[in-house]
């Protein structure tokens, strides 16, 4: 029994009911007691603006489980005979689309922030760090994770769970410094790898292992080697059939080992059977609530066991995505590069609502957007600022120039416009926009939280925008698009799919990978 379980016949404590981003393993935190970090973290939050939204989420939460139950219950004998049929016809479909002929390979940087740090100052060395402050952590090293202290934690709640924690600012040049050596490295095995952040990466290594004669595990192994040599830090590695695989293998043997998944079918599923469903990306703390709450299923393998009710209960796409989990069918074609269609800049800042004051931020911001697109050489027509308020609400407002723009004099005066509009209103966080267009809002501290996000669209015929729902760990993929407008630009139509990361109260910036899918060509 997990020890946040409550014993039969004992009354369940506050706290056991007060789930939290934070209270999920990561590497590093085997053996932390759970309800020990759950009972601090939910004592120190308590009465705080995020402990209130929080409760609001809870609420929000447990409503959609119980809309789930009551559509469940309305399913006649007939209705899940017939669902059923669709799921079994389904899965047959999905396993003929089965590719176990490449092999992929995700590395993942062990607490890159953290090592970064203590690469450049080693006498924290061996002891409890986290980067960033007391409002706000990006990242742990492993030191402080036996403390139950991890990334996305406020530093308040980090520090009364550890005591002794050492706090680093952040240093973003010094992140992306690392970042692109170890980039250096992934492209000697695989040009035209996916980075899917700052310190992680999806390489296809089929070819290299071909041509050097060597086993995947042995590619992992040099690749590992190489990072370390190169930089000073280490990495973990996973390697499978696809990419969905090959991110939950990377974390198995964290940190500064690796797991490699054999390109077998029966090794594959035997893998896939016993895994909890929130090791697989996409499924968050909502969706493992309502799979787990609703349905019973807590493991890959009950998505095939219970196909019938997912068809009937969840869109196709959706009902698709998990009988695709539970085969443990993944991606394994590599993405054609394309040119950026957006492009965007964050700052952040100390929480204020001296108007005056954040003005300045949004010229500081329109100025760094303005030099990225003249380096770039792109231009664009709709602006949109995106806000996340001291109550948690997100607010995102856009308006659409009658002429493309790229100077930061246009750029500020419609985004002017959009903040007047919001005023009075205490902001926190502005954001600074890297490589692939666009990237997660982040935002910082216990009380007031902000985020705004200036994002420009590029040339296109017409750009259909994306707007995506967020699920609790604030994950957004395809399994939430919802269509919101569409641009007419110039010469095809284009749509795009943001997979985003918008994790509430975080600093760290993560790069987004947008893919860019053109879909016709207009006469």
């Amino acid at each position: 029994m997990e020890k946040n379980e409550t014993l039969s016949g004992d009354k369940p404590r506050p706290w056991q009911s007060y789930h939290t981003v934070y209270t999920n393993a990561k590497a590093g935190m085997e053996g932390v007691d759970k309800e020990k970090v759950q009972r601090i973290i939910y004592e120190t939050s308590k009465g705080s603006k995020y402990f209130e939204n929080e409760e609001k989420k809870e609420a929000v939460l447990r409503q959609k489980i119980e809309n789930m139950r009551a559509q469940r219950a309305k399913l006649s004998a007939a209705d899940l005979s017939h669902y059923q049929t669709v799921a079994d016809r389904r899965i047959l479909e999905l396993e003929a689309t089965r590719d176990l002929s490449r092999i992929w390979l995700h590395v993942d940087m062990d607490a890159f922030y953290a090592a970064v740090e203590t690469l450049s100052n080693p006498s924290l060395k061996g002891k409890p760090m986290a980067v960033g402050g007391m409002s706000m952590i990006s990242t742990a090293n492993y030191e402080a994770r036996r403390f139950g202290v991890r990334a996305a934690m406020p530093g308040f709640i980090a520090r009364k769970l550890c005591p002794e924690l050492i706090f680093v600012p952040t240093d973003f040049k010094k992140y992306t410094y690392y970042s692109e050596l170890t980039r250096k490295v992934f492209e000697k095995y695989d040009p035209n790898f996916m980075a899917a952040s700052l310190d992680e990466a999806h390489l296809d290594i089929t070819e290299v292992c071909k041509e050097r004669g060597m086993s995947c595990g042995e590619i992992a192994e040099e690749l590992r080697k190489c990072v370390n040599e190169e930089t000073g830090l280490t990495c973990s590695a996973g390697v499978a059939p696809n990419r969905l695989l090959a991110k939950v293998c990377s974390d198995i043997n964290k940190p500064n080992g690796q797991f490699v998944l054999t390109n077998d079918r029966m090794a594959v599923m035997t893998f896939i059977s016993s895994l909890p469903i929130r090791k697989i990306g996409g499924i968050g703390k909502v969706t493992e609530h309502i799979l787990r709450d609703a349905f019973g299923i807590s493991t890959c393998e009950e998505m095939l066991q219970k196909g019938g009710l997912l068809c009937a209960l969840f869109s196709h796409s959706t009902a698709d995505f998990f009988l695709s989990v539970g085969l443990g069918i993944g991606k394994t074609d590599t993405p054609q590069v394309r040119s950026r269609k957006s492009i965007s800049s964050e700052r952040t800042f100390s929480a204020t609502d001296d108007e005056t004051l954040l003005y300045q931020k949004l010229a500081d911001i329109a100025e760094m957007l303005c030099a990225d697109m003249k380096k770039g050489g792109l231009c664009g027509r709709t602006l949109t600022l995106k806000l996340k308020t001291a109550s948690f609400e997100v607010r995102s407002r856009a308006v659409t120039s009658e002429k493309y723009i790229c100077s930061s004099e246009d750029i500020l005066k419609y985004a002017s416009k959009l903040l007047k509009a919001e005023l009075p209103i205490s902001l926190r966080l502005m954001g600074k926009n890297s490589h692939y267009g666009l990237y997660s809002l982040l935002s910082e501290g216990e009380n007031e939280l902000f985020c705004v996000l200036i994002h420009v669209f590029l040339s296109g015929s017409f750009l259909t925008y994306w707007e995506m729902y967020l699920d609790g760990e604030g994950i957004l993929n395809e399994h939430n698009l919802m269509p919101c407008r569409t641009y007419k630009m110039t010469n095809h139509f284009i749509c795009f799919q943001a997979y985003a990361c918008l994790i509430s109260m975080k600093t760290r910036l993560v790069p987004h990978l947008i893919q860019h899918k053109k879909l016709s060509t207009t006469s």
